[in-house]
């Protein structure tokens, strides 16, 4: 099978040729957290899969949590489908890696932002 007609091309996957290419075509807006998978974690993207805009993608070992354009964890929110206490600090730990900015709103929100003209209203 020739590289023209492979299944991604026929699928219409993001995989092109650079030379197919626009600048569009590499913005996303979107955001999002990986984390390792743990109780905690299965908690928070239970509580995030129910807020619009938000997919919850559960891997081997990773969940992975991904928003368009914002995304906010509130730690109150979190510390009571927890049951304990969750700090922005115990949080960022708990997060293995995430894309978009990220902003410590105050002590108790962490948001991502797809955008980074939305980020600069929380910049000093």
């Amino acid at each position: 099978m020739s590289s023209e007609t492979n299944a991604g091309a026929k699928s219409g996957t993001i995989f092109r040729k650079m030379g197919e290419l626009e600048f569009e075509d590499t913005i996303s807006h979107q955001c999002g957290v990986t984390m390792n998978d743990s109780v905690e974690a299965r908690a928070i993207a239970e509580l995030m899969a129910e807020k619009p805009g938000v997919t919850v993608t559960h891997q081997p070992a990773l969940i992975r949590i991904d928003g368009e354009d914002k995304l906010t964890f509130d730690m109150e929110e979190i510390s009571e489908v927890l049951g304990k206490e969750m700090t922005v600090e115990i949080f960022e730990v708990n997060t293995s890696t995430h894309y978009g900015r990220m902003v410590k709103v105050d002590d108790n929100t962490i948001t991502l932002f797809g955008h980074m003209e939305d980020m600069f209203a929380y910049c000093e």
